[in-house]
């Protein structure tokens, strides 16, 4: 991969063995990223975007307007996500071991010791992010492992700033994004799946694209859902 500009515009150049090019500009700060046949020079990548710049800073304008989560304080009367729904966070200070549970439709309980700071109560609800998102991943690989016809050796789950999930083809290892566990349950079967898929096609192009088809169907809108959430202000992997 490498860049090019156009006017104060950054654009990552992606060659593929594709027959078009193929344009997108990414969450959560508006990366514009080409893919671009592995035959085709710079120059005409360059044409391709100064046609598209229109298209293109209006889609960078959308997600600097878009809302961004502030940062969080991880103080009672906040918003925040499990499996794709909204909850109003609730600290409940009382002694013993820090844990979170969520009692009802609309409220995470967060209980900590009094006087625990933000850094401590943000560690708290990252952990039971981690260990919920763990607890439903074996299930799913072993569902599509038979479907797909790979084995995952290993899996594991860190935060990660530009990506869903990796896959290391060699060591047959994925990696999950801890943000999955905010996101509806569709979206994390999606990115185990894609991920599984690359044992089988490591590129994205079409044989790709033909499995993701046959397999998850509904993989566009998913991806869709995907890239609309902004990353939100927070330590997460810091």
């Amino acid at each position: 991969m490498h860049q090019i500009s156009v006017g104060n515009i950054t654009i990552d150049i992606v060659r593929k063995d594709i027959k078009n090019l193929h344009l997108a500009v990414y969450p959560p700060d508006g990366r514009v990223r080409i893919a671009s046949p592995l035959k085709m020079d710079d120059e005409a990548v360059r044409l391709f975007a100064i046609s598209k710049m229109g298209w293109i800073k209006k889609q960078k304008q959308k997600f600097t307007d878009q809302e961004r989560q502030s940062r969080r304080e991880y103080i009672s009367g906040e918003s925040h996500y499990f499996k794709g729904k909204r909850y109003l966070l609730k600290v409940i200070y009382y002694v013993g071991s820090p844990k979170v549970e969520i009692p009802n439709k609309t409220h995470i309980c967060l209980y900590v010791r009094e006087g625990s700071n933000r850094l401590q109560r943000e560690r708290v609800l990252i952990e039971w992010y981690r260990k919920e998102l763990k607890k439903v991943i074996p299930a799913i690989i072993e569902k599509w492992q038979p479907i797909i016809g790979v084995s995952i050796r290993e899996w594991r789950v860190k935060w990660m700033k530009t990506k869903w999930g990796t896959c290391n083809i060699k060591s047959k290892r994925i990696w999950l994004n801890l943000e999955l566990a905010k996101r509806p349950a569709r979206c994390l079967e999606y990115i185990i799946v894609h991920e599984m898929l690359h044992l089988i096609e490591r590129k994205h192009n079409q044989v790709f694209i033909a499995h993701l088809d046959k397999n998850v169907p509904q993989w566009r809108s998913i991806k869709k859902e995907l890239n609309q959430y902004i990353s939100c202000y927070d330590s997460w992997g810091h």
